[in-house]
């Protein structure tokens, strides 16, 4: 696993992927600083400056934070949140054993990154010379076959004519002499300098770059090692002082010892690996045979690798694009079509994935409405199933735009891992796992059914069960308009606004009279008074129910 192999052609990747490793490791420093200077306002100010430094939820640095010594920072701060007392001699040894120490190696590391780039680019400048060359020279070469060619058709023109002096004769073979003269030293000198240039690229690809990368990537181990240390220093100023949190510190050590440089560093190559091959070397154009001129297929000149753009060094030839040369930008195409097989397939993927989530949120949406047509079904009096009916057609046509969409992403990613080296069938299935899960049923247990403090269900109900609720037995239960008697009392356990029809709103602490216990659907029914009364989730109240009253079965 190196660098100099793998990502021979992701310069420029690698520079950003150390520039950015330098900020991780100053936003480190910044981190520790800050929490020298709020160790005396107590864990109040610890748990918030854990929460400022939390990568932000469904951004890019959310996806940076998969490298090991970047999960060990977040296992820190996790664990910072159970601290409870500090010493200022914490904020002391901090100060000095990690943030003085870091900074100094952050200018170190800079430095490093600086020269390596350097002789990176000075690489890809010698490369680029020695490529412009060749192509003068290919040029030369060819325009001195043809001026020798034209030379000697003047000469046996001029010979054949027996208007023409001897003397114009003679002239005329001494300057075909002079150009086929001319055309061989450019062959020379063309064989030479081509000789010479896949030489040096075989140096540049195989040599110059592999130890560049190499160093590259031994200065970033470096880093992440000692991103780890100074966390276990971290870990270890906090233990002299405070034996009781040894726990939260033995979490951070650990955290901070699950660091592996080289799992990092395969990640690096899997974000950036491109899949293509390193060019091969020029083949030898003569053009001293002038009916049998082809172009090598493996000349630079020819582009190499479907949808690659072409780049030109010189003159008319057309270059392949190299890695040193900065690519193109414009609008991404839906399939990303624009990015190598590799990295094609993770935005695929990452697209599928998002699309069944929002496909998993649309169908919990709907199994909400469709609950509470069920309860509208039973219980007339809170409302009209058929008001609900708009917005049920509107949630299901978005889950059926969302299942084509993602069948369309599904069909691109099938038909780039059918490029790609075999991968596991498990992977290959992975996006087509929610489609092949079977939603339960309406008859599940109560457990299965109850629905969170906001109303949401995450039970399935088809269409046709809506439909045969109209034939139960539930509709006699309200035919008695008597008001039903109380079977207990609860208390709410927290504030509800019931906002839809048939809801009552709680507040905080309130106690209030039950007259129908919960029957597996997350829903009580209370009265506050005589002309007050509705449904409330169970999970929002206590309830005491009277053995003594009819239907009573249980204390909650």
């Amino acid at each position: 696993m190196s660098w100099g192999t793998e990502l021979w052609d992701q310069f420029d990747n690698l520079e950003k992927h150390t520039q950015w490793g330098i900020d991780i490791l100053e936003k480190y420093i910044k981190f520790v600083k800050e929490r020298t200077e709020i160790e005396l306002s107590y864990a109040k100010q610890l748990r918030n400056l854990s929460k400022k430094y939390q990568p932000k939820k469904n951004s890019k640095e959310e996806e940076e934070y998969k490298y090991t010594s970047c999960k060990a920072f977040i296992s820190t701060l996790n664990e910072m949140n159970d601290y409870a007392g500090q010493h200022e001699v914490i904020s002391e040894n901090m100060a000095s054993q990690i943030i003085v120490d870091l900074a100094r190696y952050v200018q170190e590391l800079k430095q490093e990154r600086k020269s390596n780039f350097h002789d990176g680019r000075k690489a890809q400048q010698h490369i680029e010379t020695c490529w412009k060359q060749l192509e003068s020279s290919k040029r030369r070469f060819e325009r001195d076959c043809k001026e020798a060619d034209r030379a000697q058709q003047y000469f046996e023109k001029m010979d054949a004519d027996i208007n023409v002096t001897k003397a114009d004769v003679e002239k005329a073979r001494q300057q075909a002499q002079i150009r086929h003269q001319m055309a061989e030293d450019s062959k020379a000198d063309y064989s030479s300098i081509l000789q010479k240039f896949n030489h040096e690229q075989h140096d540049y690809y195989h040599t110059h770059i592999p130890n560049i990368f190499q160093k590259i990537q031994e200065m970033e181990e470096r880093r992440i090692v000692r991103m780890g240390e100074s966390m276990k220093t971290y870990a270890e100023v906090d233990r002299q002082v405070i034996p009781i949190i040894g726990k939260c510190l033995d979490g951070i050590v650990k955290a901070a010892e699950s660091i592996d440089q080289k799992n990092d560093s395969q990640l690096v190559i899997e974000a950036y690996k491109s899949g293509f091959e390193p060019p091969g070397d020029i083949e030898f154009e003569d053009y001293t045979q002038p009916m049998k001129r082809t172009v090598s297929d493996n000349s630079l000149s020819n582009s190499r690798g479907e949808g690659k753009p072409d780049l030109k060094f010189g003159g008319k030839s057309k270059g392949k694009l190299w890695p040193f040369i900065k690519k193109n930008k414009g609008a991404t195409p839906e399939d990303f079509s624009n990015l190598p097989p590799e990295q094609r397939r993770k935005k695929l993927q990452q697209k599928v994935d998002e699309l069944n989530k929002e496909i998993q949120k649309e169908m919990d949406q709907r199994d909400a409405i469709t609950k509470m047509k069920d309860v509208y079904l039973k219980n007339p009096q809170m409302g009209d199933p058929a008001s609900l009916d708009h917005k049920l057609a509107e949630v299901s046509q978005n889950i059926e735009k969302l299942r084509l969409e993602t069948q369309k992403f599904e069909a691109w990613l099938a038909e780039v891992e059918g490029r790609l080296p075999a991968r596991s069938e498990q992977a290959r299935r992975q996006s087509g796992l929610y489609d092949s899960q079977n939603p339960p049923t309406v008859n599940n247990c109560a457990q299965d059914r109850e629905s969170s403090p906001d109303g949401s269900y995450t039970e399935e109900q088809t269409q046709e069960s809506e439909v045969k609720v109209l034939a139960t037995d539930f509709d006699d239960e309200f035919d008695d308009e008597e008001p039903l008697p109380a079977i207990g009392t609860c208390k709410a356990l927290y504030t509800f606004e019931g906002q839809n029809e048939g809801t009552i709103s709680v507040v905080e602490g309130e106690t209030l009279y039950v007259i129908e216990e919960d029957k597996g659907d997350g829903w009580t029914r209370i009265r506050r008074n005589e002309d007050e009364e509705g449904y409330v989730p169970t999970s929002y109240v206590e309830v005491c129910l009277d053995k003594n009253a009819k239907g009573a079965k249980t204390y909650i």
